[in-house]
């Protein structure tokens, strides 16, 4: 008969919380495996791509990485991919306070992704 194999169940990561002024809360990992650092700091795949287009991505790939819930009018959000469909629908003064947030937490947790 074969062995079940236990899954270890890991700790959540540590997290910290960022208010906007209209009470809307997002938190974020404080931590990253080394391998998605590497990830982050790997150049466009494609030569085409615009700085613009690079820029956007790497700001996409840290929320998606970072973002661990993020309550929006009440509303909390906690599934990966609806975290991500929001972020995407985020209006431009939305989206500034996510990069505002997000380069805040990653000057002081992830130095070497600034």
């Amino acid at each position: 008969m074969a062995k079940r194999k236990r899954r270890r169940r890991r700790e959540p990561a540590a997290t910290s919380e960022y208010r906007d002024e209209e009470g809307n809360v997002l938190e974020l990992r404080q931590t990253l495996s080394p391998a998605t650092i590497r990830k982050l700091a790997e150049p466009p795949a494609s030569a085409a791509a615009s700085v613009d287009d690079a820029w956007q991505r790497r700001e996409e790939m840290l929320f998606e990485r970072l973002a661990v819930r993020w309550e929006v009018a009440g509303l909390p959000i906690d599934r990966q991919a609806l975290l991500l469909g929001r972020y995407r629908m985020a209006s431009p003064r939305e989206r500034r306070w996510v990069r505002e947030a997000i380069a805040t937490h990653v000057a002081r947790y992830l130095p070497e992704l600034s």
